[in-house]
């Protein structure tokens, strides 16, 4: 009995210890479940998550710009990519030879996807192909089972409608560099694209707009199931600029063959409605990436296609710069409306002799005859009374010197010399000499289209400091417009020059002279050296300039205004090796400002 009841005590505590060996592996199986559940939860649901959500950015679409009259300029076209996220392939190497299938990629385009992924984390998109259309995406979608992390991006494209007749003040997009600024989790998306000249680069930011994401919820293959959640983000500004198309590509066309600059100003707002850079270049082969052909091509041009040479373009300003010294002249005293030269086809200084353009000479010439005939000796003469500094005054006056702060990058300052610049740059004191050649827009002088427009325009709007501008200014910014310190009665007197220059008998600009229901233009002519005219040249005349080879003919300039009583439009044109102001630039300028009349641009 004793040793039944020992056995049954034995069995009992046996069973008691495994009762509390399982009880306390139930309590550590329960701890651990509540440590993995509560403490570890938020880690694993996101780890669970992961494997099942994707997060994408979504690119917002770029604000689109419009001309004057609500025309598009540049705007956006659908775009299909194939993106790779390295993370979720297996291997990568494989990925590509399945896609290779469906969609070719070159051995260069591979290796820098290669490339592409070894340099990024490995959750970051990479592109493997861009401009897809839509049967290609639609293969890639096909067979996604054998393309694991690859998706197709929908996006878009920039698109520019009127191609080269904007190329120069739009600028262009391209893709992200590595020295590109990245103050937006957007540019770290493949193929995103950014301002990168003009206007584009200026106001990118307002362009570009927010950048939005989606969540979809994926299968082991990476196929789409279903989309969780969808923040848009928010779309780029658009643009409204000044600049009226029908104006501007009739200015472009109306420079054919000939290279150059063009720029129309509202005299009285300051706003830019034709902005001509010639030849010029499609800014649509950029957005999807240039090739090296199209790219040397450009770079090899004489003509600088991607120079933009109404902004970027220096150039001796020659007998347009006659305006400034007229009211530098008249201003200071040194000459009034009645006071005359003689010009006898030559001047001396010193042991030096200086030459008018008319070999014979002009006879007696005042101011507007000066203008008119474009009488060098007169302006020598004046330019020697007035000395340099008084005419660097003038120059600055009207908007010559110094950048504009137009909104583009690259804007040169052209040059007004003065008596400090010349001892700071080269050591040496201002000759007499010097102020004679400047007295006709050449020696030092220098000025970009752009300053050549704004000077007329500040000259025949009575005097009044305008600013060129691509976007319209409101009516307060309009009436914050200063009055130069300059006369009435003195302006009446140069704008009465320019009118003869075009209008008057022997005119140097006759024969671009309209009158369009009594409407006609002032303005001035100007034709600069590129090279020095040896003493037996201008002795024989026999060297005729469009005989030269294109690059060592003279520049042909051209500034004018209209209408002529109440003026609301003015021009520069610059024809690079054009040989004649007269015979090339004026003609062009001429039908601008006629087709901005019949236009009647507000």
């Amino acid at each position: 009995m004793n040793r039944d009841n020992d056995k049954g005590k034995t069995l009992l505590r046996r069973t008691a210890l495994v009762a509390v060996g399982a009880f306390f592996l139930l309590l550590m199986l329960i701890a651990r479940l509540y440590y993995l559940q509560v403490y570890q939860g938020d880690k694993y649901r996101m780890l669970a998550d992961e494997n099942r959500i994707s997060t994408r950015v979504l690119i917002p679409p770029r604000g689109s710009v419009y001309d004057r009259n609500g025309v598009a300029l540049a705007t956006n076209e659908q775009n299909f990519q194939a993106l790779v996220i390295a993370e979720q392939t297996p291997d990568l190497d494989t990925t590509l030879e399945h896609f290779k299938k469906i969609i070719p990629l070159t051995g260069e385009e591979e290796e820098k996807i290669k490339k592409e992924v070894r340099n990024n984390k490995k959750f970051v998109p990479v592109k493997l192909k861009d401009n897809l259309t839509w049967n290609e995406a639609s293969a890639v979608l096909l067979n996604a089972p054998y393309l694991p992390g690859v998706f197709i991006n929908e996006g878009l494209n920039r698109s520019y409608p009127l191609g080269i007749y904007t190329a120069h003040f739009l600028g262009y997009v391209g893709a992200v560099a590595e020295n590109d600024v990245k103050d937006d989790p957007l540019m770290m998306v493949p193929g995103f694209k950014i301002g990168k000249s003009g206007l584009e680069k200026t106001f990118e930011k307002e362009l570009r707009g927010q950048g939005g994401n989606v969540k979809l919820e994926v299968n082991a293959y990476g196929r789409i199931m279903k989309e969780i959640e969808r923040d848009k983000g928010s779309a780029g500004k658009d643009l409204y600029l000044t600049i009226d198309s029908r104006l501007q590509k009739f200015a472009q066309d109306a420079f054919g063959d000939n290279s150059g600059a063009a720029i129309v100003l509202d005299v009285h707002s300051g706003e830019i409605l034709a902005f001509v850079s010639v030849p010029s270049f499609d800014p649509n082969l950029f957005t999807t990436g240039i090739s090296h052909k199209d790219w040397n091509a450009l770079l090899n041009n004489e003509r600088h296609p991607l120079t933009n040479k109404a902004i970027s373009g220096q150039y001796s300003p020659g007998s347009t710069f006659k305006i400034v010294v007229a009211l530098a002249a008249l201003e200071s005293g040194v000459i009034d409306e009645n006071t005359t030269f003689f010009c006898s086809g030559s001047m001396s200084l010193g042991n030096h002799v200086f030459h008018c353009w008319r070999h014979w000479g002009h006879g007696k010439q005042n101011v507007v005859e000066a203008l008119k005939n474009s009488c060098d000796i007169f302006f020598y003469e004046v330019a020697l009374q007035l000395g340099i500094e008084k005419i660097a005054d003038m120059a600055r006056l009207l908007g010559m010197g110094k950048p504009t702060g137009i909104a583009l990058d690259n804007e040169r300052g052209g040059l007004i010399p003065d008596q400090a610049w010349k001892l700071k740059k080269y050591g040496e004191k201002w000759q007499q000499g010097e102020s004679v050649i400047a007295g006709i827009g050449q020696g030092y002088v220098l000025a970009t289209p752009l300053q050549l427009a704004v000077m007329v325009s500040r000259v025949v709007n009575g005097g009044y400091s305008i600013v060129p501008t691509f976007i319209k200014p409101n009516l307060k910014e309009k009436g914050k417009i200063k009055k130069l310190p300059v006369s009435r009665k003195n302006i009446e007197i140069v704008k009465q020059g320019m009118f003869e220059v075009v209008n008057g008998e022997h005119g140097t600009a006759i024969a671009a002279r309209f009158n369009m229901d009594g409407i006609k233009m002032g303005g001035k002519t100007g034709t600069t050296q590129v090279r020095r005219i040896s003493m037996e040249e201008r002795r024989s005349g026999v060297v005729k300039d469009e005989d030269l080879p294109w690059r060592l003919r003279n520049h042909a300039l051209f500034v004018g205004y209209a209408p002529q009583d109440n003026p609301h439009y003015a021009v520069a044109v610059v024809v690079e090796h054009g040989s004649s102001g007269s015979g090339v630039a004026a003609p062009i300028a001429s039908k601008i400002l006629q087709e901005a009349i019949r236009l009647d641009i507000k």
